[in-house]
């Protein structure tokens, strides 16, 4: 099963139920290599929701740079299941390694 490295939302048990029907197995763990930054909510959905911005992960930020949060272990797809979930928000998925060694896929807003 792939692994998921979330930093915002999805983290949220709410969340998690809502989108894939059940709460997700994971724990701690870091994106080396990043540093936190905040994108405006330029779409419906988000607005609807009462957001006024998003969290992004941003790459650099030197040696030291790391964005803390969660390796949720999913199915496939609930894999497609949260690429769906991010879209409207401008994130693409990208694999990186997280500090704990593990491959997994993290969301990003498109450019960055």
């Amino acid at each position: 099963m792939p692994w998921l490295f979330s930093y915002g939302t999805l983290r949220d048990p709410a969340v998690q139920i809502a989108q894939f029907g059940r709460r997700l197995d994971g724990h701690a763990d870091a994106l080396p290599g990043f540093t936190r930054g905040r994108l405006p909510v330029d779409d419906d959905e988000g607005r609807a929701a009462g957001l006024s911005h998003y969290e992004n992960a941003i790459p650099g930020g030197g040696p030291e740079a790391r964005v803390d949060g969660l390796a949720l272990d999913v199915t496939d797809d609930e894999l497609l299941r949260a690429d769906d979930y991010e879209a409207p928000a401008g994130y693409t998925r990208h694999e990186v390694t997280l500090a704990s060694g593990l491959r997994a896929w993290v969301y990003v807003a498109a450019g960055h």
